[in-house]
């Protein structure tokens, strides 16, 4: 299925007061569950350091303060809500580190939804100025991953 046809299946549920969507036909299986709680990580999640907790929602001074030290460049922002991996599998070596040059359509990191792995791709060419999520930490859709410079 189109990436961005899930993502919008993904909002519908989201915006609805529905809490599940199957959609079966000859070729796709879709089943989209929204749960009110927090999702565990899995298994394969390597063990994590502590984070250091960077903004809460609703606490603008924070977020501002947090904006002023992220370097100059485009954001790149999480399509979809999910769990945040650097590599491709928990051993491997991350597909991109802070100062790695990158181009249009490489991929950056994986996210993780409801069991699919979607690689993240990079929208143009430049430099990774900045990695703002930790690995194995969720994310929330719209949410800055990266910052390109």
């Amino acid at each position: 299925m189109d990436l961005r046809k899930l993502k919008k299946l993904i909002d519908l549920v989201e915006e609805s007061s529905i809490t599940e969507l199957e959609i079966n036909d000859a070729e796709e299986k879709v089943r989209i569950v929204k749960y009110g709680g927090v999702v565990a990580p899995h298994a394969y999640a390597p063990a994590l350091a502590p984070a250091q907790v960077l903004d809460a929602p609703g606490t603008p001074a924070v977020s501002a303060a947090v904006e002023a030290e992220l370097p100059e460049g485009d954001a790149v922002k999480a399509p979809m809500v999910g769990t945040f991996y650097r590599a491709p599998s928990p051993g491997a070596e991350p597909y991109v580190e802070v100062g790695s040059v990158v181009k249009a359509g490489e991929t950056l990191c994986i996210i993780e939804a409801m069991k699919l792995l979607n690689e993240i791709e990079a929208e143009r060419a430049g430099t990774i100025k900045a990695i703002l999520i930790e690995n194995g930490q969720p994310v929330e859709y719209g949410e800055a991953l990266f910052i390109i410079g």
